[in-house]
């Protein structure tokens, strides 16, 4: 399964914006965004303009990074979007915020979507009592989640969620206080996305 390897705090510096990838790192002192706010390269304190074609690929690039996705995958999710009765960039922030990697992030079981990612990989999340090893699994109302596993991995997870007490979770999930258990309660909207998101962007790039 293809996934970027690279240096995350790279691809924050190019962004000019936190995208919160290295999980509770990013909100310390050792962040190297907050040492080197600028984008990574020897010109990169250097003024660039840049057209609205950069604008909106940027964007659209903003977006895949910060979900974990790869461009055919993307692709995908927005043909999806356009054919679903709605506003086409906000149903694209549904599907994406309803991947089960997301979900378990949002819940607070993981401090980044990648550790949530392997959380996931590894089998230690199971859907109405079904272990899913599918990061791009698409969660929908009525389902419950639940961490699985050896009591040692639970105990990770538990460290992780208590750690992590200020991260409010969204109002279309519903954890338990004293499991590692969560409902799907209804759909996220659009106000559930609080991260800047331009999604008409990504709309007009793919529009043309």
């Amino acid at each position: 399964m293809a996934r970027y390897t690279g240096p995350a705090c790279r691809i924050c510096r190019r962004q000019g914006l936190k995208l919160f990838l290295k999980g509770t790192k990013c909100t310390t002192e050792k962040c190297p965004f907050n040492k080197r706010g600028f984008p990574p390269g020897q010109h990169g304190k250097q003024r660039i303009k840049i057209s609205d074609y950069g604008l909106r690929l940027r964007e659209k690039q903003k977006v895949k990074q910060m979900y974990g996705v790869f461009e055919r995958q993307f692709r995908r999710y927005f043909s999806v979007a356009v054919k679903t009765r709605g506003v086409t960039g906000e149903k694209l922030l549904q599907l994406l915020e309803r991947r089960l990697d997301n979900t378990v992030f949002r819940l607070g079981f993981a401090s980044s979507r990648a550790q949530a990612r392997q959380l996931v990989l590894h089998g230690h999340m199971q859907v109405n009592g079904r272990t899913v090893t599918l990061p791009s699994f698409t969660v929908r109302p009525g389902q419950v989640l639940q961490a699985a596993g050896r009591e040692d991995q639970l105990t990770r997870v538990r460290q992780t969620r208590d750690s992590l007490q200020d991260r409010a979770v969204p109002p279309w999930l519903d954890r338990a206080p004293d499991e590692l258990k969560a409902t799907v309660t209804a759909m996220p909207t659009r106000a559930d996305v609080q991260f800047p998101i331009q999604e008409q962007l990504i709309v007009e790039l793919y529009s043309k």
